[in-house]
């Protein structure tokens, strides 16, 4: 076989998988963050991206936002641009299920590939500085008085916060119809309402408001975890006696029609790089704890999470 025939039938073994992992070359991937920048998923894909080429997974990661209706419009695109592309990743989570049950939109998971959940995060309610609030009784008290009053300010319809937010109006008496509920399309936007003090009450995964509670910016009054979070003084909702509880994590998909193959290569890869010092690094300085699984488990999770969700949603009123 002539020289360049060889390079070509080794590059073709290398994409499908089928050499062993020391001849395999890392991966040029191509990184869809269905989200604006700033937020959760978005660093979520960056910190992914470098950790993967921290420990030689990969050569290079490109990204592309693409943000609004919960991620469906990345999914979307990620969809239909990605075909059979074993060097595409797509990060995604809980509040991408939350919002295709609400939006309904025409292109769902089915049409990519499951790969691996990677960590889970609570959330964190919280007061701009200056509030006339000072606590979350201040809100149910505010709320019950005038549901419509409280502006909710968070990610995506159909967004952990959204649900949480309808959950705390139901556990406390209040109609989950009549919540005041803005959604910003990325973390970005939700920080600059609270800080500008354009929503009442603003939610996001701790991560996304560490930085400003901590420096007094925002006034945190409550976390969805069942206990508090390790080394953070906020108390959970459960022990100010609102019974809510709800968890949200993220993961990546691969793309539409990869082979067996290129998915086993990708989940390898995935878990190569989550034992890597530079997303341990990632993980400690966001707060993120880690929540690995892999392949088939990860896919009938997802299944089992859309169905909960569902009916989380329905009891609270928002579908």
């Amino acid at each position: 076989m002539r020289r360049d025939g060889f390079l070509k039938s080794l590059a073709a073994l290398a994409a499908a998988g089928a050499l062993p992992a020391p001849a395999q070359t890392a991966l040029a991937l191509k990184m869809m963050i269905p989200a604006n920048p700033a937020g959760g998923w978005d660093a979520t894909g960056r910190a992914l991206g470098k950790a993967m080429q921290d420990a030689g997974a990969a050569t290079s990661v490109s990204y592309d936002n693409k943000g609004g209706a919960a991620g469906a419009i990345g999914l979307a695109q990620f969809v239909n641009a990605s075909k059979g592309d074993p060097n595409a990743l797509m990060v995604m989570g809980a509040v991408m299920l939350g919002g295709l049950i609400t939006g309904k939109p025409p292109v769902g998971l089915d049409k990519v590939t499951p790969l691996a959940r990677l960590t889970s995060e609570y959330n964190v309610f919280v007061l701009p500085v200056d509030s006339p609030l000072k606590t979350m009784q201040d809100v149910v008290g505010q709320l019950r008085k005038d549901p419509g009053s409280v502006k909710w300010g968070g990610g995506s319809r159909g967004s952990t916060e959204h649900i949480a937010a309808a959950m705390i109006a139901r556990a406390v008496g209040v109609d989950p119809a009549k919540i005041n509920y803005v959604a910003f399309r990325g973390g970005g936007e939700a920080t600059a309402a609270v800080l500008g003090g354009n929503v009442t009450v603003g939610g996001s995964g701790y991560s996304e408001f560490a930085e400003y509670i901590a420096t007094g910016k925002m006034r945190a009054v409550g976390v969805t975890s069942d206990v508090r979070l390790k080394g953070v003084n906020v108390p959970t909702l459960k022990e100010q006696g609102i019974d809510v509880e709800i968890g949200n994590w993220r993961g990546v998909y691969g793309a539409p029609g990869i082979t067996a193959a290129q998915r086993k290569a990708l989940i390898d890869a995935l878990s190569r790089t989550v034992k890597h010092k530079s997303w341990q690094d990632a993980m400690d300085r966001n707060g993120w704890t880690p929540a690995w699984l892999a392949g088939d488990e990860f896919a009938h999770f997802v299944d089992a999470q859309f169905a909960s969700l569902r009916a989380t949603m329905a009891k609270s009123g928002m579908i």
